[in-house]
């Protein structure tokens, strides 16, 4: 199977800015990676209090429930009693946001108002088991609140750490490994050029070379030439040469008889 690679024209400028998308998807991978980690100890811390706070709760729950069957035990049905002396909210939540690592985790805080809308409540028989049931339903709700803030960072962190770690590991293995793979076919190329260029100018020096060594041959024998000339070596039609012939020697005239 042929290496996944970016289709990119090989030059210089190319390779340089591939590199620089190299180094950026390493350093990406790098901070993300601490991301995960960092995200992933909170995640497991936040899972160890929710473990905590589920036993807690149903300890308090229990504890509520005895005392709201001791009231109905004592008091009897005190529901239109509590309707009526609620005049307005003594338990609030606000609600914050915590970061951490870049992702916003809400976090909410209980507001509980001093005093009681319910002194005269029980006022007749009962009104100890009144205060204790408000108190431990107080606590009950408390604990509903500390477990709503971390069954909802619980949800939000397994979202985020899950996105994070299919970018980290399509940084790693999809990203990285194909901008590497367009590097090596950018150097492969380069160094094919160079090779290339080095031929072709190994060629052109040859012939240089080869033309300058005609050139001072032919230089070299019309020297000589005009050489020989000078010194009297060549008579162009001279007698004593072997082979010459002699035209007035070969010619035979008949005598005259005046």
């Amino acid at each position: 199977m042929a290496a996944v690679r970016d289709n990119v024209f090989p030059t210089r400028m190319n390779l340089t800015t591939t590199k620089m998308r190299l180094k950026g998807a390493q350093t990406g991978h790098s901070l993300l990676k601490r991301k995960s980690e960092a995200l992933t100890t909170r995640f497991r811390s936040i899972v160890r209090k929710i473990e905590d706070a589920k036993l807690k709760m149903g300890k308090v729950m229990q504890n509520a429930s005895f005392s709201l069957a001791e009231v109905a035990y004592i008091t009897g049905d005190i529901n239109y009693q509590v309707r009526e002396s609620a005049k307005h909210a003594t338990f609030k939540v606000a609600a914050k946001h915590e970061n951490v690592s870049g992702v916003l985790l809400p976090a909410f805080e209980k507001d509980v108002e001093a005093g009681s809308q319910f002194e005269l409540t029980g006022l007749g028989r009962g009104g100890q088991q009144i205060q204790k049931a408000r108190t431990v339903y107080i606590k009950a709700v408390e604990t509903l609140v500390e477990l709503a803030s971390l069954q909802t960072a619980f949800v939000i962190l397994d979202e985020v750490i899950k996105l994070t770690n299919r970018r980290v590991n399509a940084i790693e293995y999809v990203i990285i490994p194909r901008i590497e793979n367009t590097i090596s076919y950018i150097n492969s190329e380069l160094d094919e050029q160079d090779r290339e260029e080095f031929y072709r100018l190994k060629k052109i020096q040859g012939k240089k070379k080869e033309r300058a060594a005609n050139a001072q041959r032919e230089l070299a024998e019309n020297k000589a030439a005009s050489a020989a000339i000078a010194d009297g070596e060549i008579h162009l039609g001279d007698a004593d040469e072997p082979g010459a012939r002699n035209i007035l020697a070969e010619q035979v005239d008949e005598d005259i008889i005046f």
